[in-house]
C-alpha cells in the first residue's frame, strides 16, 4: 500500500514511461498531504494541451482543496517537450524553468513536481530530463505498471536516475493501470532484491 506520509517534500513524481499513472499517484499523494497542510503541485512541462487551464492538463486533475497547482510551460503537441516545442517553432528556456521549479513555497507547504513522460525524455539537444533536473537535488519516486515488463523498465529507469546522481525515495507499482494486482506483488518482491529503496504498491484502485 502506498504510504504518502513517509514520502519527503519536495518530491518528484517520475515514471518509467508516459501514461504510466504519474498524475494519478501525484493526485493521491497531494490529497493525502492536503489533509494536514497546504500542498503545491508544479508541472514544469505540459504537452498535448492548448493552455494550462485545458481540461486535459495534469494540473487541473490534481487541483483540489488546499492544493495549489502551477504549470511552467504548456505546449500543444502531445509529444516530448523538445519535439512539441520544435513543432511550435520555439526553444525551451531551461534555465528559466529550472528557476521556476526551485521557487520557495509558502511556509509549511509541501511540494510535488511532475515532469512530462519518462525520466530520459528529451528537453533540448543532449539534455534529457534526468540530467537537467538532477541539479535541483530533489528526490523522486518512480511510478511503474505492475505487470510483465515492469522489472526491466523499473531497473533501467532507476539505473538512469542513479547515473545522474538522483536519490530515489521509493518505487511505486501502479497495478490499477492494467489490473495487475497479483503480478505486482510478485514483481515487488523481485525488485526488493535488486534495489535498495522501498517498493510500494498502490492498491487503493483495487475493486472489492
Amino acid at each position: 500500500m502506498l504510504n504518502a506520509d513517509n514520502l519527503p517534500s519536495p518530491l518528484w513524481i517520475l515514471g518509467t514511461d508516459t501514461d504510466i499513472g504519474k498524475t494519478h499517484i501525484a493526485s493521491h499523494i497531494a490529497r493525502s498531504w492536503a489533509k494536514d497542510t497546504s500542498v503545491v503541485y508544479r508541472k514544469p512541462f505540459q504537452t498535448g494541451v492548448d493552455s494550462d487551464t485545458d481540461v486535459n492538463a495534469d494540473a487541473i486533475k490534481v487541483a483540489g482543496p488546499n492544493i495549489t497547482v502551477e504549470t511552467g510551460l504548456a505546449l500543444k503537441a502531445a509529444l516530448s517537450p523538445l519535439a512539441a516545442a520544435e513543432s511550435e517553432g520555439i526553444q525551451i528556456d531551461l534555465e528559466k524553468i529550472f528557476d521556476w521549479c526551485k521557487r520557495p513555497v509558502p511556509q509549511g507547504a509541501r511540494l510535488i513536481l511532475e515532469p512530462a513522460g519518462g525520466v530520459m525524455v528529451p528537453l533540448a539537444d543532449g539534455t534529457p530530463f534526468a540530467k537537467w533536473a538532477s541539479a535541483l537535488g530533489i528526490p523522486g519516486i518512480v511510478v511503474a505498471r505492475g505487470s510483465l515488463g515492469t522489472l526491466n523498465h523499473v531497473l533501467l529507469t532507476c539505473e538512469a536516475l542513479m547515473a545522474h546522481g538522483w536519490k530515489i525515495a521509493a518505487v511505486v507499482l501502479n497495478p490499477g493501470l492494467d489490473n495487475s494486482f497479483e503480478a505486482a506483488k510478485d514483481n515487488a518482491k523481485i525488485l526488493e532484491r535488486f534495489l535498495n529503496v522501498p517498493i510500494q504498491i498502490h492498491e487503493s484502485d483495487r475493486k472489492p
